[in-house]
């Protein structure tokens, strides 16, 4: 069996917040299809991505599928003098995953099965409420309760207020700082939501590396008094290690990293240096299966759990579970919604998350089937086949 082509699709949703998802098809002779998937937050990065995909067709094309570390090490070391992290390990992501879906489709086993067996009959999950139903109490108790009525044990949100057209994904990062009055709303919601959820439920904050030191410091603190959280994620821009140190050294929180790290290296100093009590590293983002499997063993040494950042395309999502079937030091995985009816038009069959775990396919490789007709019906121009 050879490769014949990496082809990216970009397409339309309504279920994501940038209005896409990015997949990645790797087409093989034998009529043998894998799927992966990137989805980064930015139509411009998921574009300046795509064009790396086509890219690599002149390096992969006639390679053997089932050679995917083979594969892996010679996608990640042709960006060796332009820095292997980042958009190369997102490329090498998304085919890194439809190499396994390949390979357990002509094994005719799942994923999780070719990666040792699985230590867990599913997979525990926390989900997101709407952002915009927090700001008004009525629809802030009617989120809330249907995400406890729905089975979840954990949730997770931003509680800090941003500018009108600000994103909170750190992209415009200037001072870091947080009014006094921002910290006062902020500890108001998350206050609100404890109440409501009930004393079980695990609340998580993630502050999207927005913050500088002090100011990390302060908001921790003060929801920590409020709602006594969970966790407090990404409290600082990831680039500072030294930042992130300050930080933990000062605050009770657990305190969580790793959406924006890229590949083992960059996770083996935030192990060393016992800078974070879990990691969360996205499938498609850090490496793919393979590298994500590594990572993981890594933070088993430590006694770290893993709580993979998976919130985007189902691919996301069912590519990160595969792994963590077979991941001892697992916490739970990550979804944007308690409902996940909004990747049903992607895929033949609806993913199972009952009870707030997700029940994993049984069929090969990820366990699903793209649904070819809505894809090419709603893939952006330039983009699929």
């Amino acid at each position: 069996m050879k490769i014949t082509a990496l082809v990216p699709w970009l397409v339309k949703t309504s279920g994501s917040g940038w209005g896409e998802y990015f997949f990645v098809e790797v087409r093989t002779d034998q009529g043998v299809t894998g799927w992966g998937e990137i989805t980064t937050t930015t139509r411009t990065a998921n574009r300046a991505v795509a064009g790396i995909i086509r890219g690599l067709n002149d390096l992969l094309v006639g390679e053997d599928p089932a050679r995917i570390e083979h594969i892996w090490h010679k996608v990640v070391r042709s960006f060796t003098y332009m820095g292997t992290r980042g958009a190369a390990s997102l490329a090498a992501s998304a085919i890194d995953i439809a190499l396994w879906d390949i390979r357990g489709k002509v094994l005719n086993l799942p994923i999780y099965e070719l990666l040792g067996g699985k230590v867990r009959d599913d997979i525990l999950l926390y989900t997101h409420p709407l952002r915009r139903l927090l700001d008004n109490d009525e629809t802030l108790v009617q989120e809330i309760r249907a995400i406890v009525e729905s089975g979840h044990t954990a949730l997770k949100f931003d509680p800090f207020p941003h500018a009108p057209g600000q994103s909170p994904n750190n992209d415009d990062y200037l001072d870091g700082g947080m009014s006094k009055e921002g910290e006062k709303a902020a500890a108001k919601m998350s206050a609100r939501i404890r109440e409501v959820a009930g004393p079980d439920i695990e609340i998580l904050i993630d502050a999207h590396g927005r913050f500088n030191v002090p100011t990390a410091i302060r908001l921790c603190r003060s929801l920590e008094d409020a709602a006594g959280i969970d966790w407090f994620e990404e409290p600082v821009p990831v680039e500072s290690y030294p930042a992130l140190a300050q930080v933990r050294e000062k605050v009770n929180a657990a305190i969580t990293v790793g959406e924006r790290l890229h590949m083992r290296w960059e996770f083996a100093p935030i192990l060393a240096q016992r800078l974070a009590d879990y990691i969360m590293p996205d499938v498609t983002w850090a490496g793919g299966i393979s590298e994500l499997k590594k990572i993981a063993t890594m933070a088993e040494a430590y006694y770290i759990p893993v709580s993979p950042h998976d919130a985007s395309g189902p691919i996301n999502i069912l590519a990160g579970a595969h792994v963590m079937m077979t991941t001892p030091n697992f916490y739970r995985l990550e979804t944007s919604r308690y409902d996940l009816g909004k990747y049903n038009d992607f895929i033949e069959t609806p993913l199972d998350n009952s009870n707030g775990r997700l029940h994993m396919p049984a069929a090969p490789g990820l366990g699903i089937a793209m649904n070819m007709e809505y894809m090419r019906a709603n893939a952006l121009d330039g983009f699929g086949g």
